[in-house]
């Protein structure tokens, strides 16, 4: 977790910022970072991957309730069910997520690239890397209820 000292004030400063100006959503932090988050059950996580020279991901992982509060909000209409409009609304949270990590990591001097911004969702499944990584996950608290962000660097 070393390499994130420097960087997590930063990235929960943006992730509110983002909720605050674009999804229209007051958020807290909601404690320490964490270390792993186990399965994910009824969970919908937006991705995006790190190129250059900082490989990695960025990903935010909802609670399906929260998913749905937060596209409502970011989209200004009901949502009641997990649909392209929920995926596509996660997945843009994240690249603008991705995009102020880019912007931290530039102004350190790193040159990094993103990908475009994918998602999944499902009743249960684990986010972890194959590679060796450092990772921090940070708990925010929406109306609805806790959302993740999580960082992992390859070494």
């Amino acid at each position: 977790m070393g390499s994130f000292i420097d960087i997590s004030d930063k990235l929960i400063e943006s992730t509110v910022e983002i909720f605050t100006g674009m999804v229209m959503m007051e958020i807290t932090v909601a404690g320490e970072p964490l270390s792993n988050l186990g399965p994910l059950q009824h969970f919908i996580t937006g991705m995006v991957g790190l190129a250059g020279t900082q490989k990695g991901v960025l990903a935010v992982h909802f609670p399906d309730q929260v998913a749905k509060e937060v596209t409502g909000s970011f989209l200004g209409m009901e949502v009641d069910e997990i649909n392209a409009d929920v995926h596509d609304a996660i997945g843009e949270i994240a690249n603008m997520l991705g995009g102020n990590l880019k912007t931290i990591f530039s102004n350190r001097g790193k040159d990094i690239q993103l990908s475009l911004p994918s998602t999944i969702s499902g009743e249960q499944y684990s986010f972890t890397s194959q590679a060796e990584v450092d990772q921090i996950i940070l708990p925010f608290k929406a109306p609805g209820g806790i959302f993740y962000v999580e960082v992992e660097l390859e070494h």
